[in-house]
């Protein structure tokens, strides 16, 4: 049965319409594309057992966002050893493999997520989910690169657009249905009314004659509940985000749809060419650095053209990923403290969409664009271009917290949009830079090694915008406690100044709940917490120029000469072992 799958089977009928395959590829794509839309359960995970504010036993938004970074660093891993099967197995048999490791994972992390096994959700979600990811992602890069030898830039873009507009159909589905499953904790009255303890660093509260952890939810908490709800204490435990029922949601959808999309694969026969088409010149080829030579995919893992490029797709994607983990948390941290009226939970919700948009129309604008300016003009766009908009960043977020106005704001959407359109047309552009180096025969393996530079920056990208931005808040709140009445520090908290790293701990202590007793005129130090990793990710993008600005075409001696070398190179055998024996190649 899964012999049927392969690609000697799937070769296409003369007269096939290669536009039918796009829209197969797209909708892969789309279907894992919506790892984008991670942010979106940060919330929800953060507040798992409390429901409406984090309790002690929840999770930290540094342990949910790894789990996003497991999931890039199995996509890297996957499409590094999955490149290659793919080009012996078609895209067909792949996409099916990832379809049952896309939708198994969703369905795996929804256990975790009920039992509250973090594990089990870096397992399913991360692990088996990555793989899945990987997996679909290179299925349709290849297959459309051949189909498409006169648009390559055109043809990665439009399938990789799929990828970056996963987010935009995923945000609002999962939004809503996180609002369908979602059950309110048991409310217990005003937090005047209601008399706690602290033991530990957590609020305690007597329920039936015994005492249960609680949580305090003010307006600000309440805000990003999807039904109504007052201010006061809510008993941990008792209610339902609805995180768990809307994993087996979209798992059971995303394996029905892959499973379609990848049966509607099909490859063009040996040799085939677009009707009409005649190749580049020579000269042309040479202006845009194409060449009309194929390395071999374990050849080109010696050239320094590799390692190269790996670069300028790592710094590139660890400058934009660590953002997009954590999109709408920095969105509300920067702006939702001074500008609550505009910047609430729906406002940052589009945000997390409009990044969607803006990825996917900047993958299928900036890789159809190196069709016409070359893709090595493409990334000195991305760089330089980029380098000036992650220092903005910073002065943005300062600026509104000294003097709170839209203008800050929208520069700082603007900002960020341009970025994520940049930072989805390197995905797109990179697969046909490849091409124009390496050659096209083995570009789908030789793409799938390289997507190692993702997992690189799946981890890096988010490890530096956490422990960054850790750092700056624990010396925030030290600086806000040491401001703070020690009297009213007792009397909100139930507990000394002296046990701020137990109340930090446990949650119980944050900026915004020090905001409301700290001295009148005391600036929240909220929107400056990412300034660091803005700064960072700019130098990161100074190297990637770098790299871009090394890359020439390869040596000719990395290049196949003809078929009998490709013959020998497939086995291994060595042409000095034919001439030790006396015989030719072609004996």
């Amino acid at each position: 049965m899964f012999d049927k799958l392969k690609k000697q089977h799937i070769v296409a009928d003369e007269g096939f319409n290669r536009w039918k395959v796009p829209p197969a590829s797209i909708a892969i794509h789309m279907c894992i594309g919506s790892v984008y839309a991670w942010s979106i359960f940060n919330p929800p995970l953060t507040r798992e057992l409390g429901v409406v504010s984090a309790s002690a036993g929840d999770w930290s938004l540094q342990s949910v966002v790894w789990i996003f970074s497991v999931a890039i660093v199995f996509l890297g891993l996957s499409a590094a050893f999955g490149g290659k099967w793919l080009e012996e197995v078609g895209p067909r048999m792949v996409g099916t493999v990832a379809a049952f490791c896309w939708g198994g994972g969703f369905l795996i992390g929804s256990v975790g997520i009920a039992t509250h096994q973090l594990w089990l959700l870096y397992l399913g979600y991360g692990v088996l989910g990555g793989c899945g990811l990987g997996l679909g992602y290179v299925s349709p890069v290849s297959t459309l690169i051949r189909w498409f030898p006169d648009r390559r830039g055109m043809a990665t873009g439009m399938a990789i657009m799929g990828f970056g507009g996963g987010a935009m159909l995923g945000a609002p589905v999962k939004e809503f249905l996180l609002g369908l499953y979602y059950q309110a904790p048991t409310y217990l009255g005003p937090e005047a009314a209601v008399k706690m303890i602290t033991e530990g660093g957590r609020r305690l509260a007597e329920v039936n004659g015994q005492m249960v952890e609680v949580v305090v939810a003010g307006a600000k908490q309440l805000a990003a509940a999807p039904v109504p709800l007052e201010e006061g204490v809510y008993v941990v435990g008792s209610g339902n985000t609805g995180a768990a029922a809307t994993f087996v949601t979209l798992g059971v959808a995303y394996f029905v749809i892959m499973i379609m999309a990848a049966f509607a694969f099909r490859v063009p026969r040996e040799g085939w060419q677009p009707e009409g088409w005649t190749p580049p010149s020579a000269d042309s080829a040479s202006r845009k650095m194409i060449t009309d030579k194929h390395v071999h995919i374990d050849q080109a893992l010696k050239t320094p053209q590799f390692y190269l490029l790996w670069m300028v797709l790592c710094f590139n994607v660890t400058a934009g990923i660590g953002v997009i983990g954590v999109a709408k948390t920095m969105m509300g941290e920067i702006f939702g403290t001074t500008l609550p009226l505009i910047v609430n939970g729906a406002f940052a919700a589009t945000y997390v969409l409009m990044i969607s948009v803006f990825n996917m129309l900047g993958r299928f604008f900036w890789a159809s664009a190196s069709d016409y300016i070359g893709r090595k003009n493409t990334y000195y766009c991305f760089f330089i271009l980029g380098i000036a908009l992650y220092m903005s960043i910073p002065y943005a977020a300062q600026q509104v917290s000294v003097a709170p106005a839209v203008t800050w704001l929208v520069m700082f959407y603007a900002a960020t949009m341009i970025i994520f359109t940049m930072y989805g047309g390197g995905f797109a552009t990179i697969p046909a830079y490849l091409a124009d180096i390496f050659g096209t025969k083995y570009v789908g393996g030789i793409h799938g090694r390289l997507l190692t530079a993702w997992s690189t920056a799946g981890v890096l990208g988010p490890l530096v915008i956490t422990q960054l931005r850790q750092a700056s808040l624990t010396s925030s709140l030290r600086e806000l406690a040491a401001k703070v009445d020690p009297a009213a520090f007792q009397a909100k908290f139930g507990a000394g100044i002296e046990q701020l790293e137990q109340l930090v701990a446990a949650k119980t202590v944050t900026v915004a709940k020090l905001m409301e007793i700290a001295p009148a005129g005391t600036v929240d130090p909220t929107p400056s917490l990412y300034n660091t990793t803005m700064y960072t990710m700019a130098g990161l993008l100074v190297a990637g120029l770098i790299a871009n600005a090394l890359v020439r075409p390869v040596a000719e001696h990395h290049h196949m000469q003809d078929e009998e070398d490709e013959h020998l190179h497939a086995l291994e055998v060595p042409r000095a072992t034919y001439a030790n024996k006396g015989q030719t190649a072609s004996d």
